[in-house]
Parts: C-alpha cells; sequence; structure tokens
C-alpha cells in the first residue's frame, strides 16, 4: 500500500520516521532543563551542528576504516572491536565533542549544570537524526522501527555522560580547577567513547555472548540515564 502513495508522500512518510524519535527525545530533555531555559536559536543550531558532526565523521571513519584492513583481516573479532572503539566510537564521539566545546563552552547561557547535558544531547540527537535518515532511506521502515528503540536512544545516552562530565569541568573552570577542568573534560570524551564503543563492539560481533551482553548493556544504561537525567535535573544548580 504504501508503494501506491505518490512518491513526494513516501519521502515525507520516511522523513517522519527518521526524524521523529529524535525530536521526542530532545524535547524531552528540553523539559527537563527546569531552571533557565536553553535560547531555541541555539539549539537547533547545535542540531545542524551534530548535523555537520555526522558529515565530518563519515569522512574520518572511512579513511580510519581502510587504514584499519591494512592491519587487521576484515571480518575477524579484533577488527571489529577495534573498529568499534577506535575508528567509530573516538570518531563519532570526538566530532560532537570538538564541536559541542566549540559552541557552547565560552557561551553565556552555559551557566547551570544541566546546560551541559542539553547541549551534548542537542548535538548528538542532531547527528543521529541525519545517520537516521540514511539508514532509513537506504533500508526501510523496518529499520526506523529498530533505530528508534536502540540507536537514537543509545546516542542521547552517551551524550547524557558525555555533558554530565561538561558541565563539572566547566565549573571546574569557574572556581580556578585547572586539573579538575581537565579531568573532567577528558572525561566527557573518553566515557563516551566506551560507552558507545562496546555498544557498538557488541552488536556487530553477533555471537550469541555479545548478543546477550549487548541487550543487557542497553537496559542498564537506558535505566542508568534516565535516573541521571532525573537527578541532574532536580538538583540542578549553577556553573
Amino acid at each position: 500500500m504504501l508503494m501506491q502513495l505518490p512518491t513526494f508522500a513516501v519521502v515525507i512518510v520516511y522523513l517522519l520516521a527518521a526524524l521523529l524519535p529524535a525530536l521526542f527525545l530532545m524535547r524531552y530533555i528540553y523539559r527537563k532543563d527546569k531552571i533557565e531555559k536553553e535560547p531555541k536559536g541555539m539549539l537547533v543550531g547545535l542540531v545542524f551542528l551534530g548535523v555537520a558532526a555526522a558529515v565530518v565523521a563519515i569522512i574520518l571513519e572511512s579513511l580510519g576504516i581502510n587504514i584499519l584492513s591494512r592491519f587487521l583481516v576484515e571480518g575477524t573479532p579484533a577488527h571489529t572491536i577495534v573498529m568499534a572503539f577506535l575508528v567509530v566510537a573516538v570518531v563519532e564521539e570526538g566530532a560532537k565533542f570538538v564541536f559541542l566545546l566549540w559552541r557552547t563552552w565560552r557561551d553565556p547561557n552555559f551557566n547551570y549544570r544541566f546546560d551541559g547535558v542539553v547541549y551534548a544531547v542537542f548535538v548528538s540527537l542532531g547527528f543521529a537524526a541525519f545517520e537516521n535518515i540514511s539508514y532509513v532511506m537506504g533500508y526501510g521502515l523496518g529499520t526506523a522501527v529498530a533505530r528508534a528503540l536502540l540507536a537514537i536512544p543509545a546516542h542521547m545516552g552517551f551524550a547524557v555522560f558525555m555533558g554530565y562530565f561538561y558541565a563539572r569541568a566547566k565549573r571546574c573552570q569557574d572556581d580556578g580547577n585547572v586539573r579538575g577542568k581537565r579531568r573532567n573534560l577528558w572525561a566527557a570524551f573518553f566515557v563516551a567513547v566506551l560507552l558507545h564503543g562496546f555498544y557498538d563492539a557488541c552488536a556487530l560481533l553477533g555471537t550469541v555472548l555479545s548478543t546477550l551482553l549487548f541487550l543487557a548493556f542497553v537496559i542498564a544504561m537506558y535505566i542508568i540515564v534516565i535516573r541521571l537525567v532525573k537527578k541532574e535535573s532536580r538538583n540542578d544548580q549553577p556553573v
């Protein structure tokens, strides 16, 4: 029945299927920002910086995979694990982090701890939405359902942890704690990389054990992320 619809309508349906999960999660995080809402123009800009990060990541991941293939045989567990952590996770979280830092670190609106979570999530979901469009257009609506339940919330989860440490780094800077600032900035990046790498490695390996680990990891991360968002929202304070 879907194929009988006009081409334009089909494209709209696919775009909505790709974008709605990210928009829903953006709205969720935005509503949790209780004390002082961030400017909507700034948040839209962060979403588009997430798109820019996705474009940069596509280029760098292609280069990284080509280099990795010279050292490890494609399809082997070693290749899959190294690619997941050192190529995909490092490149994607690194691109998000660079744009996040560039746009928000010196912005006067960055004055509350929960702002770090909001900024990181909007960049990450801009990245995820762009990525999701390519998957849904390429593989169909069935992919949209799976990614709405897994990939999109996972990107938000990585971003919540990134934003958690990012905000603490900002607080450390304002307190003159240079070591604390540096430590938390590195934590913002590396924790996101470790979570992302583990997620991708388990998903890509395809063994019974990796699948069980993947399911357990996803459930645990979602529970922790929801609790962390509620806690940070409830206990928000100036940086």
